[in-house]
């Protein structure tokens, strides 16, 4: 049991964390809706401000600042220049997040189970030089892929940048679901095998079901790395496609920064980030039996499942015994009719 100063200390802490992580992200929505007037005040205003929508009109509804009235907006115009519809940019970071994420957790699932089952010679010095591939720096390798994709035709197009994501996040997502797979205890397999299942079918119908934690875990990643990336966007792109981090530049004038278009299309760019979290949240927490299934499973080829031995052998065990009981029962009657 806790004392009460312990839990007063939890509690104070855990509202300081809160706070920590929450404040910021409060405090750009709150720039979002702000009028100009009100973004540069000290003290901040937090709470007591008239809210606005002038600036996600313009990033979102494509409804230029001239069409909008001053008096709504408080001011005489926006500070800086540059394009403001933004709905393009969100839509070209969806299809390379998303198609990006895809492909690498296919490919990625498919080496880490080959890495973590299959054993071969110089095994660890492969797995060492998917880890060094990471820590190459993007810059390394911005400028040859630059001039690679103008010679084939990849350059400012969502393949091109799909694959640059690909390899990018590939070496972590197959050290992350490798570790993962090795969860898995080699048991399984082997009794698999014996009872005649194949590497895919062990692949298929017992290590997925049980590795959807770790493979939402990964999409989680590598849909974030592939949202957030700003290097090669810039350098493999032109005017025709481009993300949102490498949108935001263009809120960045030599007249100023337009604060309240650039927290709107940050606070837009929230919400797909968000969403998606959403649709794997139940999987983002690694189950509890990665790690601790030490049971046995038996393959009916005919049914395609595989059964659990250990309650196997226990409902067997009940049946002897319940057998065994039926049958001393008997003879104790035949020898005392006898």
């Amino acid at each position: 049991m806790y004392s009460l100063r312990t839990r007063i200390l939890r509690i104070i802490l855990a509202w300081v964390v809160t706070l920590t992580m929450v404040l910021p992200i409060y405090f750009w929505i709150t720039v979002s809706i702000k009028r100009d007037k009100d973004v540069f005040v000290l003290p901040p205003k937090l709470f007591r401000f008239e809210p606005t929508a002038d600036y996600f009109k313009a990033v979102l509804l494509d409804i230029s600042p001239d069409e909008q009235s001053i008096e709504s907006r408080g001011t005489l115009g926006f500070s800086g220049g540059g394009i403001t519809y933004m709905v393009p940019r969100l839509v070209d970071s969806i299809i390379i997040a998303v198609s990006s994420t895809i492909l690498v957790v296919t490919i990625a699932t498919l080496a880490a189970f080959a890495l973590s089952r299959i054993r071969f010679r110089a095994q660890h010095h492969f797995v060492y030089l998917i880890l060094s591939t990471r820590m190459l720096p993007p810059v390394a390798v911005a400028i040859p892929l630059f001039l690679t994709y103008k010679t084939v035709g990849l350059y400012d197009t969502h393949l091109g940048v799909i694959l640059a994501h690909t390899v990018m996040n590939i070496p972590l997502a197959v050290l992350l679901l490798k570790s993962f797979f090795d969860d898995v205890p080699l048991e399984i397999d082997e009794a698999a095998i014996i009872d005649g299942a194949t590497y895919w079918e062990i692949f298929r119908r017992i290590i997925l079901p049980t590795m959807r934690t770790g493979i939402a875990a990964t999409a989680v990643l590598c849909f974030i790395f592939s949202w957030t990336e700003f290097l090669f966007v810039l350098m493999l792109t032109a005017t025709g496609l481009k993300t949102v981090p490498v949108a935001t530049s263009a809120f960045v004038t030599s007249t100023g920064t337009q604060w309240g278009s650039l927290a709107a299309l940050g606070v837009a760019a929230l919400i797909p980030a968000f969403i998606f979290i959403l649709l794997v949240q139940k999987n983002l927490v690694r189950g509890l039996t990665m790690g601790s299934l030490k049971q046995y499973f038996r393959f009916n080829r005919r049914q395609g499942i595989f059964f659990d031995l250990n309650s196997l052998n226990s409902r067997r065990k009940n049946h002897e015994r319940k057998r065994s009981k039926t049958l001393s029962r008997k003879s104790g009657r035949q020898v005392g009719q006898g």
